[in-house]
């Protein structure tokens, strides 16, 4: 019998210094009768080159033993490359720990090569960090372990400086708790430093909205968002000791860091859509939509946009490693991904963008 899976889309039209962003989910396996569970720990990490890397340290509690697996998603030739790495841990019981990444970060397994944010950051942001907290004891409404939020998102989002934008980012909760989204706090060491960009707020509800300004904001800006799960009544988490712990719907149930770039271009004649800036078109999956996958059967996602002022010559995702990636024609693109052995059970969050040149004039 097929294992099935949930494939979640996103869509979006639009010293080194070599950091594009991260993030990271998790997701339990094997809960043993002795207590130990593996949880996979599934996170993308972005840089200017395919060459620069990254390492993730046990920041509290016990993180147990882990393998990883670090493959390439996808590619924009000298600007980015995003890789997806899947950590899997086995930790002795379900008590909370921390995972975290940083600016040069050295562990016992590697240091990183991708240094700080990329050049240019106009909201005074260089180094980064990044902290997971995950939290795997067995919820009461359940009777399993806590699973983060599901999301992903590409390395770095563009925006005219003239047009008003709002980014839906992908939140998806498998538990079915209610998702949240904030800036990072510095004072709870989150990001160091914070200082969100001025002209961009995030909601609650996980909407980032652009708002527009002159071409004097030009440029790339560090956006450092936290994403919680909050359950939506009170539960009772099991502790290995066997008390009970209640947590309220305003009690964060784990966390997980989303981290990118935004990137402000000059001005264009027109902030429509579908003229300098590209529109979606059917069958194209809607935003958020959530694609039911079977392992070892090719999932195929058809992707159509136009832009009548511009050029659509490209597209860009952000998703599980091995999914490829075809334009046909001008506008019409088609993504192909077949899940592995092992990924019954999940979810995998993807998103993707259309490019739009201008068109020159002979």
């Amino acid at each position: 019998m097929c294992g099935v899976l949930l494939l979640l889309l996103l869509l979006c039209s639009s010293q080194t210094n070599h950091f594009y962003g991260t993030v990271m989910t998790f997701t339990p396996q094997d809960l043993r009768n002795n207590g130990s569970v593996t949880v996979v720990c599934r996170y993308k990490t972005s840089f200017r080159s395919c060459s620069d890397g990254d390492a993730w340290d046990c920041a509290g509690g016990d993180c147990g033993s882990h393998t990883l697996e670090l493959s390439v998603v996808d590619t924009l030739d000298g600007d980015w490359c995003q890789k997806e790495g899947v950590m899997r841990r086995r930790v002795p019981d379900t008590e909370p720990f921390q995972l975290r990444s940083e600016s040069h970060l050295s562990t016992s397994v590697s240091h990183l090569s991708g240094g700080d944010w990329i050049s240019g950051v106009r909201n005074g942001v260089r180094s980064w960090l990044a902290i997971t907290r995950v939290d795997l004891r067995v919820r009461s409404d359940l009777g399993q372990p806590n699973r983060s939020p599901q999301t992903t998102v590409l390395p770095a989002l563009r925006v005219p400086s003239n047009c008003r934008r709002d980014f839906d980012l992908l939140a998806f909760d498998p538990d079915g708790d209610e998702v949240k989204c904030r800036y990072g706090d510095a004072g709870a060491q989150e990001c160091n430093p914070c200082r969100p960009p001025s002209l961009l707020t995030v909601s609650p509800s996980c909407t980032l909205t652009f708002h527009s300004s002159s071409s004097s904001s030009e440029g790339p800006y560090a956006v450092q968002v936290e994403m919680e799960d909050f359950p939506k009544q009170n539960i009772s988490l099991l502790q290995r000791d066997g008390v009970k712990i209640t947590r309220t719907p305003s009690d964060a149930l784990s966390k997980i860091p989303l981290r990118f770039a935004l990137i402000v271009d000059p001005a264009v004649p027109s902030c429509t859509d579908g003229l300098y800036l590209p529109k979606f078109l059917p069958p194209t999956p809607a935003s958020r939509a959530q694609l039911v996958a079977f392992v070892n059967l090719n999932l195929e996602i058809t992707i159509k946009a136009e832009a009548t002022s511009a050029q659509v010559s490209g597209v860009f995702f952000s998703g599980p490693h091995g999914t490829t990636k075809q334009e046909v024609s001008e506008g019409h693109f088609l993504l192909n991904w077949t899940p592995p052995e092992g990924s019954e059970e999940e979810t995998h969050p993807m998103c993707f963008v259309v490019r739009a040149v201008k068109r020159s004039l002979v």
